[in-house]
């Protein structure tokens, strides 16, 4: 992320234990009830120690465990997170996948950038704070100088991406090609059959969307036609992150909300009242 960026449903370089097998997309009637055991491991990441009273308390705009019980997750998958910024999910992640699974974090390049570097050692440090939670974490890089994939080619049941598609359509960033080509990125490292999970901040409507998201909305249309461009299938969406409260028209875009609240003097209030962004949440497979 940059210094800005922080169910209506439709049709590893270590041992992988369990590969992730899809058959047809799933609907909100045949979706699987979720695993009881994954549901506990993410309870107890989400309520750790390890995290801090801010973080927890953004469980009940962002719902990990919603989330993550709607993508598929199992503590035995080789999952990366794409670029984790300054690790919120990453908190959840590390320890739901620490004893049984194998865990990427796609992380900036460090000579990519200032603020780039700045992230990357921000998140370092977490990771070495926390070698109970972080040291089976394994950093790579979503953009290496050198060529590396961040996860091995075909190795992955699952990527996910929170809250990201925004910054890739940035003009700087290069816009639909460079957003195709981050898609394609995560397809390469997916099983077939594995899974793209991608939560980011909504758009209610195509025809009025702005080319280079410079408010930090996307609509799910775009975001479902870019990855479908790299070779993915949609499977499903969930609404479990709707804010119908979000009225998409704020003054510094989605950033005047919470956690930034970069609202004008004086209305603080009013956008803390809103809450965080309305969210899609979006499923879908590699073939």
């Amino acid at each position: 992320m940059n210094p800005r960026m922080y169910c209506n449903n439709t049709p590893a370089v270590l041992l992988v234990s369990a590969l992730m097998l899809v058959t047809a997309p799933l609907t909100a009637c045949q979706a699987q009830e979720p695993d009881n055991d994954i549901g506990a491991a993410i309870d107890a990441a989400m309520n750790g120690d390890h995290r801090s009273d801010r973080n927890k308390a953004r469980n009940h705009y962002r719902r990990p465990k919603e989330t993550l019980e709607f993508f598929g997750l199992r503590p035995d998958m080789t999952v990366v997170e794409y670029s984790p910024g300054g690790g919120w999910y990453t908190e959840v992640l590390a320890p739901t996948l620490r004893n049984s699974g194998v865990f990427y974090a796609a992380h900036y390049d460090m000579n990519s950038g200032n603020f780039q570097r700045r992230s990357l050692g921000g998140f370092l440090h977490k990771m070495g704070e926390t070698p109970n939670v972080y040291n089976q974490v394994i950093v790579t890089t979503v953009n290496s100088v050198s060529g590396e994939p961040m996860a091995p080619l075909n190795s992955a049941d699952m990527v996910l991406t929170f809250r990201n598609v925004h910054n890739w359509l940035t003009e700087n960033a290069g816009g639909e090609t460079n957003t195709i080509n981050v898609f394609a990125d995560m397809f390469r490292v997916l099983k077939p059959g594995g899974i793209l999970g991608v939560v980011e901040h909504r758009w209610p409507d195509p025809a009025t969307e702005d080319q280079y998201a410079g408010a930090g909305y996307v609509s799910e249309e775009r975001v479902i036609r870019l990855a479908e461009a790299a070779g993915f299938e949609y499977v499903s969406s969930s609404d479990h992150n709707r804010n119908l409260s979000d009225t998409h028209d704020h003054p510094n875009g989605v950033w005047a909300l919470p956690p930034e609240l970069d609202a004008p003097a004086g209305q603080e209030a009013h956008y803390q009242a809103i809450g965080e962004s309305d969210r899609m949440v979006l499923k879908f497979r590699k073939p």
